[in-house]
């Protein structure tokens, strides 16, 4: 029998017991599900990151998916802004997608700036203190401003984009996060390395010490 429903129930709805346990699914696919959320400022490099170790994990056989929070904004999340209030339920909506994903057995990367300390212990709530692994991609915010890949900045310093984290909306650094990844000035392929330790340990195989 698969876990109790986290919230209460509904008056006009039944919680429905699966068949399949999650002891198939970890056999299906080799590993047990969890969740890595990654926060950070724009331009940090978190959906780079976010992609390579998809690539990298798929790369060894792991059933994984990113959630990028631009792409979610494209379809799920298309209806919310970026005020505080818009990024309160943007975090639930993604945190509530990346449990059910974990409940079909799949290891999911979030890629989410996700500002307040408050919202990303609520996701760590909904997804499971137990599956959910906080990873603060760490760059300097004139490091981010000098990349602008997106040209984000220029326009918030310029008045044409207002709540953006970093300019007109502050960003709560993660009090003891499980992972730190700094991206200042270090490639890709080495900023990985501290990330896919906890991973690897989580999925039961040894981190590689080279390559």
């Amino acid at each position: 029998m698969s876990d109790p429903p986290r919230h209460e129930r509904r008056p006009v709805t039944f919680w429905e017991e699966r068949s399949a346990s999650r002891e198939v699914r970890r056999r299906l696919f080799g590993h047990g599900p969890f969740a890595v959320w990654m926060t950070g400022l724009s331009g940090a490099g978190r959906s780079t990151l976010a992609f390579a170790l998809e690539a990298s994990l798929l790369s060894d056989g792991v059933a994984v998916h990113v959630l990028d929070g631009d792409n979610v904004r494209h379809g799920l999340n298309r209806d919310l802004g970026f005020s505080p209030a818009d990024r309160r339920e943007n975090i639930p909506r993604v945190a509530e997608v990346t449990h059910l994903m974990n409940e079909a057995g799949l290891v999911v990367i979030t890629s989410l700036m996700s500002p307040y300390r408050a919202d990303r212990q609520m996701a760590r709530s909904i997804i499971g203190p137990d599956r959910f692994i906080e990873g603060h991609v760490v760059t300097a915010l004139e490091v981010c401003e000098r990349r602008d890949a997106k040209g984000l900045y220029s326009r918030a310093r310029a008045g044409q984009i207002t709540d953006f984290t970093g300019i007109g909306c502050p960003y709560e650094v993660p009090d003891r996060p499980d992972v730190v990844m700094d991206t200042d000035g270090i490639p890709v392929s080495d900023a990985l390395r501290t990330p896919l330790a906890p991973i690897l340990a989580r999925l039961g195989q040894a981190a590689p010490t080279s390559g």
